[in-house]
């Protein structure tokens, strides 16, 4: 039953990170700084992989939309905490709020399937490689991230328009930097048990499910590294593989923190900070895990450097 003669709510308020005005002057050029530097570390990766030859390969295609997809979800929260900061105005329209959340979900869900989807290619590369230009061709790489893409889309649906669909009548304020599900939920007025049950059995399938296939990749990928009968091979095999897995265990660890757990008691300043890692920090530290520490990627850097001094030059 919900309140006689309620008024839904037209907008919310993030509380964000409080504090003094200088504590909040420090913390918007510090997430300034960080977005910068992560658009354009992003960017530059796109950028290599698009334009050098040596990286016109599948795992490089793969680095190439995680960079994309980690740039557009930093984009999704960042933007919006550093204009709220400088205005001083931290509300959201009731629309805004729900396309934030649906589109910070789809990409995290993106996100776990195309991991998965790296680990099999990594799987194929190093225990099946004479097959392995023929599993994992140009058609099929496009294929596997149109279908992360796609699931990402259609996982998250439901769910969002049963939130858009819940009744919210006051009050109005998020305890959270972006518009998280759980703070969310907390504030509507109406009944959350079938959004809560399908969220939590949505989010344990994508989690589970592609850490499984994830983890079982790894496990073969181990067994035939072992098996490897030089120690130059198996550091070569290990190299090409301790990128991903410090990723997977970034985002995947700080995933199942937030959306296992349903316990009401959590720590709000503690989710806050493990969502700035998954949102924030993780795709600060992309390019610099997976391609900026590849020997291929600072080649092609260093081309491109080269060939942009080489123009200057030119033109002086």
């Amino acid at each position: 039953m919900y309140p006689e003669n309620w008024t839904q709510v037209t907008e919310f308020v993030l509380i964000g990170f409080p504090g003094s005005w200088s504590l909040q002057i420090i913390l918007f050029l510090g997430l300034l700084v960080t977005y910068v530097v992560t658009v354009m570390g992003n960017l530059l990766i796109i950028m290599l992989s698009f334009s050098d030859h040596r990286l016109h390969t599948q795992m490089y295609f793969f680095l190439r939309n995680l960079s994309l997809l980690e740039l557009i979800l930093v984009s999704v929260v960042v933007p919006k905490i550093l204009v709220s900061i400088l205005t001083r105005d931290y509300s959201i329209s009731f629309a805004g709020c729900i396309m934030q959340s649906y589109l910070y979900f789809l990409l995290g869900t993106t996100d776990f399937f195309l991991l998965a989807v790296m680990a099999l290619d990594r799987y194929l590369a190093i225990c099946r490689p004479l097959h392995y230009e023929t599993l994992m061709n140009r058609p099929i790489c496009v294929r596997l991230v149109m279908a992360s893409w796609i699931a990402g889309f259609l996982w998250v649906l439901s769910p969002t328009i049963l939130m858009a669909s819940l009744p919210f009548c006051g009050p109005n304020v998020i305890d959270h930097f972006f518009c998280d599900s759980w703070p969310l939920m907390r504030l509507s007025c109406g009944n959350t048990q079938l959004l809560e049950l399908v969220a939590f059995i949505l989010s344990t399938a994508v989690l589970l499910g592609s850490l499984a296939l994830t983890s079982v990749s790894y496990a073969h990928i181990l067994a035939t590294v072992l098996r490897t009968p030089t120690a130059t091979e198996r550091r070569k095999a290990f190299s090409t593989c301790a990128s991903h897995l410090t990723m997977v265990v970034i985002v995947y660890g700080s995933s199942i923190f937030l959306y296992i757990r349903t316990s009401e008691a959590q720590s709000m300043l503690l989710n806050k900070g493990v969502s700035a890692l998954g949102c924030i920090i993780t795709p600060l530290l992309n390019p610099f895990i997976f391609s900026l520490r590849n020997d291929k990627v600072k080649q092609a850097l260093g081309d491109a450097l080269r060939w942009h001094r080489n123009i200057c030059a030119k033109r002086l």
